[in-house]
């Protein structure tokens, strides 16, 4: 049963009326000013805590002594290049992180900013891979408010006057500025991708301000979820007996974060555009090569809204307008010299001067009226590089062009069109909001993890440019088809030395054309393409079959980092936690990212790594292997940045690769997709069978950290891959037998039958599966993601891997052991717990409470109808991490935590799992409704049968035959 010391799971947590008068609610309850009912909040005068990071104990440092020297001398290496390496422990950022984040700005992939929940802008992540913490406080919106009579002015800065990065209060930078704010009576309200923050009478007691921002994050909107803007609608109500004139003030600094504000030669730009839309551009030229940025700051003129604006300002006492004299020129004037429109670009800026601008906005209330003004920012550098030289333009560029001019219509759009935005993000999020089965912290908890979309370091490309154009591509369309089965190739040159590929878009035409490429088709193909082994050491599957493009799915390519911390573009073992909450809101980005995976299986790269954990020698990607990430700095060219462990040797990531891709294609019924992808999921489960060395159809560990728990060393049979495989090698036969390849799927459904006797004989003890088979001290551990395959399973629509008892024993268990024994249920699922009670402290990360694992443990409870447990599993991470009496973990949901709260690797991929538990709760239509067929009957082939021994038809004869099928979507019932 569920604790009864837990939150009721249908209360509301925090119901707006504690935190906002009911008369101001009122007040506000129009054109969605008021906040809504479920929101997370804090007030503005919150203390924002220091976080406190993880320390390893000295056993585990004498254990890690080996890597952390190897480790030590990579990451010094890599900085004599002037690059960062995709794992630093050693060096730490001059901004301690805090319990200060907001709602973060902007669309998906074209670089983000984050706002605190007090007001300031930090978070800087407009270069890939680099981020500035630290806020940049001369970015503040600013109110003005004079009443008739002149005996009533307020002044101040709408932010509390307690931050860091305020000077000294006698200088000319933004010490001078009133910062009168307390915060007692102001709120934020936070449902991504929307926030609130209501002025409750502060600063003026008679004047009830509501401040709303929106970016365009909307599910299955693949243009506006792209754009690198943002909108705030001021909503003002003047409740006193005199009219006030309000006058906002948006400032902003030339600059990216840090202190590039004070590199020079950025120049500021006044601009009038269309539709009453005016503001500032702010072009930056960024350091080191990086393409530049220009920002818009605007506002919006209406009948009753003027806006002027201050082109330039500076920061310190030598500048020719300063911050002071701003300030004084709004408390004066209410607003800034109509002339200032007229006066052209600014001189560059000198090094170690910073120039900012500022837009201000000013209206009259009348008594018991009121008055909405709009203001937007845009960040355009239309441009991304990677650090090796690979440049590619932005997805957003694909509808407003190349030009850094494009933050001018950015801000236009923004501000014309966000109440189209606000329509549909409503009309996504009212059925979960309104839903009486959902609790009420789970509601906005669910939405605010995706904020990781946008501030976890995302990049969104138009499309790949052909390999010629590449600076200093490794990999550039390169690669051997082997057509005859005797070695005759059909394309391509090899540029780069030791690598092949098949991204040979045209190999039938013997050229690329950017404009028009020419792709594979199955007509063209014989089933002379594939190998009639299935043997990859000696040929190349053909897959420029995994570039066809469908109509209208272009939808770009899309890199999301593992986290702030660990540099790793779409880290795969972690991507099958996260990767729900792309298929749920944006499909056709998920099924890219597994073409990309897919078409990565069959390419090989020969560059030597060394691997620093045991110190030993591979190569970087090894043919039918799927790599641990698209690489670091040049992603897509040179893949597996990591490079702890060989994870060609893992056993966790070809069946993960398998489990997703079943899944994407059950869930979306995308019959090419599957026909495309279906040579990398035969490839990929091949390959695994060199891990089965007892012939008992279950795949082994190898005694060292060869899954996601990369310092959790398994031994012989493992619950967690054991599992995995199981699962992948079920949905590898349903999916057989949707694309036509029948005597695969018949190879499949005999494996499986051995294997799944095999693993209950080797590790169900009663009440749970063992964490492995071997004979170490924490070989009999329960360890919480044992039924991780099991959870896929059944997101897929598959049958059951188990007897319904032993799931439900099995997650019972983990429930009354990994979450309930540790502070009651208050902090997620531990990953290990020894049977008598005690966490396993094998390691680090058997010790840790992971909570993107603990949001899929839920998951799966609420798939074996153990709803209130999930629920109550996953409450522990929204307590420890999100509520007021938490460890301040609000978006920056770290990895993990250890029972006392302390974090590891802030801002992390995983938690995004929390829409596993959505998936859950509705499968969608294609699964429910798909019909049911029988995967287990009439076994054709031998048990010892070997994937090796396969005969592969050909490509054209397995499309053929998926075509009859249409889009159906089967069920495959043992």
């Amino acid at each position: 049963m569920v604790s009864g010391n837990l939150f009721n799971c249908k209360k509301n947590s925090w119901p707006p009326e504690e935190y906002i008068s009911r008369n101001t609610l009122q007040l506000l309850d129009f054109d969605s000013a008021a906040p809504p009912e479920q929101a997370w909040r804090r007030r503005l005068n919150s203390h924002a805590n220091i976080l406190k990071e993880f320390t390893v104990t000295f056993r585990e440092a004498i254990k890690l002594v080996r890597l952390g020297i190897r480790l030590w001398s990579y990451v010094r290496e890599e900085a004599s290049h002037g690059r960062k390496a995709p794992i630093d422990p050693f060096t730490r950022e001059s901004c301690k992180p805090s319990a200060s984040l907001g709602v973060p700005l902007g669309g998906m992939g074209s670089g983000s900013i984050s706002r605190g929940f007090r007001g300031e802008f930090r978070q800087w992540q407009i270069i890939p891979g680099l981020r500035e913490a630290s806020p940049v406080m001369a970015n503040q919106f600013s109110i003005f408010i004079s009443r008739d009579g002149g005996t009533k002015k307020y002044a101040s800065v709408l932010a509390p006057g307690q931050h860091e990065g305020i000077g000294k209060a006698g200088d000319k930078g933004i010490s001078s500025w009133g910062w009168n704010l307390s915060g007692q009576h102001s709120t934020y309200h936070a449902l991504f991708p929307r926030a609130w923050t209501i002025y409750d009478g502060e600063p003026d007691p008679e004047l009830k301000v509501s401040c709303r921002q929106i970016s365009p994050f909307i599910p299955h909107n693949y243009r506006d979820s792209s754009l690198p803007t943002a909108v705030f609608v001021y909503t003002l109500v003047n409740t006193g007996r005199e009219r006030a004139k309000v006058s906002l003030v948006f400032s902003w600094a030339n600059s990216i974060g840090g202190i590039s504000h004070l590199s020079g030669d950025h120049v500021n730009e006044p601009f009038i555009g269309e539709d009453g839309v005016s503001g500032v551009l702010l072009h930056h030229k960024t350091a080191k090569g990086n393409p530049p940025v220009t920002f818009a700051v605007a506002a919006c003129e209406t009948q009753n809204v003027s806006v002027t604006v201050l082109p330039c300002f500076g920061l310190s006492e030598g500048s020719c307008v300063t911050a002071k004299d701003m300030w004084g020129a709004m408390v004066q004037d209410g607003k800034f010299d109509q002339e200032n429109f007229k006066s052209g670009p600014s001189m560059p800026s000198s090094p170690g001067e910073a120039h900012c601008a500022a837009v201000s906005a000013s209206a009259c209330v009348e008594p018991h009226g009121m008055c909405t003004i709009a203001f937007a920012l845009a960040w355009s550098s239309p441009k991304v590089k990677f650090c090796k030289g690979s440049s590619y333009n932005r997805r957003y560029t694909k509808f407003y062009g190349t030009s850094e001019r494009a933050a001018q219509n950015l801000v236009h759009d923004a501000l014309t069109n966000y109440k189209r935005w606000e329509e549909e993000i409503e009309k996504w999020q009212n059925p979960i909001l309104k839903s009486a089965r959902l609790p009420e912290w789970y509601k906005f908890t669910l939405f605010n993890e995706l904020y990781f979309l946008v501030a976890g370091g995302t990049v969104w490309i138009d499309s790949l440019k052909p390999a010629a154009d590449m600076e200093n591509g490794h990999l550039t369309n390169i690669g051997t088809i082997d057509v005859d089965g005797n070695g005759t190739e059909v394309c391509c040159s090899a540029s780069a030395e030791h690598a092949t590929t098949g991204d040979c878009n045209a190999y039938y035409n013997g050229e690329v054309n950017e404009r028009e490429p020419v792709h594979a088709n199955f007509s063209s193909i014989d089933s002379t393409t594939l190998p009639e082994r299935g043997n990859l050491n000696h040929s190349t599957w053909p897959s420029a079959l995994l570039d066809q493009k469908h109509d209208g799915d272009d939808v770009g390519r899309f890199l999301y980092l593992e986290g702030v911390e660990y540099i790793m573009w779409c880290t795969y073992d972690v991507h099958f936690y996260a990767s729900f909450a792309l298929l749920e809101l944006f499909p056709r980005i998920e099924l890219s990212i597994q073409r990309d995976f897919a078409k990565a299986v069959l390419s090989e790269d020969g560059r030597k790594v060394k691997f620093l954990a045991e110190g030993n020698t591979g190569i970087r990607k090894v043919r039918g292997a799927i790599p641990h990430d698209l690489g670091t700095h040049d992603p897509w060219n040179e893949m597996n940045a990591y490079n702890i462990h060989d994870t060609s040797r893992w056993k966790d990531l070809n069946p993960k690769f398998v489990l997703q891709v079943y899944r994407d294609f059950a869930a979306t019924g995308d019959m090419s997709f599957g026909v495309d992808v279906w040579p990398a999921v035969r490839a990929a489960m091949e390959y695994m069978e060199q891990f089965d060395r007892d012939n008992d159809g279950l795949i082994e560990n190898d005694g060292f950290p060869d899954q996601t728990y990369d310092t959790w060393t398994v031994h012989g049979v493992s619950a967690y891959c054991g599992g995995l495989w199981l699962a992948a090698l079920q949905a590898a036969a349903a999916m057989a037998i949707q694309v036509g390849d029948r005597y695969f799927a018949e190879l499949c459904k005999s494996k499986l039958l051995k294997a799944k006797s095999a693993f209950e004989t080797k590790l169900w003890n009663g009440s749970y599966f063992n964490y492995d088979s071997g004979v170490s001290s924490n070989s009999k551990s329960i360890q919480a993601d044992q039924l991780a395959g099991q959870w896929y399973t059944a997101s897929s629509g598959l049958p059951s891997l188990f007897d319904d008892s032993k799931i439900k024993s099995s997650l019972r268990k983990v429930y009354d052991f990994n979450v309930m024994k540790i502070k009651g249920g208050r902090m997620g699922a531990v990953n290990g717990m020894h049977p008598n009670g005690r966490v396993d402290e094998t390691c680090m990360q058997s010790r840790e409470i992971w909570t993107g694992v603990t949001y899929g443990v839920a998951a799966a409870m609420i798939q074996a109808g153990l709803e209130d447990e999930g629920f109550a599993t996953a409450e522990g991470i929204f307590l420890a991490g999100w509520s007021e009496e938490g460890y301040g973990y609000w978006f920056q949901t770290p990895e993990a935590w250890t029972v006392d709260g302390h974090y590891r690797s802030l801002l992390y991929m995983r938690p995004l799992a929390i829409w596993g538990m959505q998936w859950a709760l509705s499968l969608p239509k294609a699964i429910l409704d798909a019909p049911m067929i029988n995967i287990m009957d009439r076994i054709q082939t031998s048990p010892s049968a070997r994937f090796s021994h396969a005969e592969t038809g050909g490509i054209r004869k397995i499309a053929t035959k998926a075509k009859c099928l249409g889009n159906s979507v089967f069920n495959c019932a043992c």
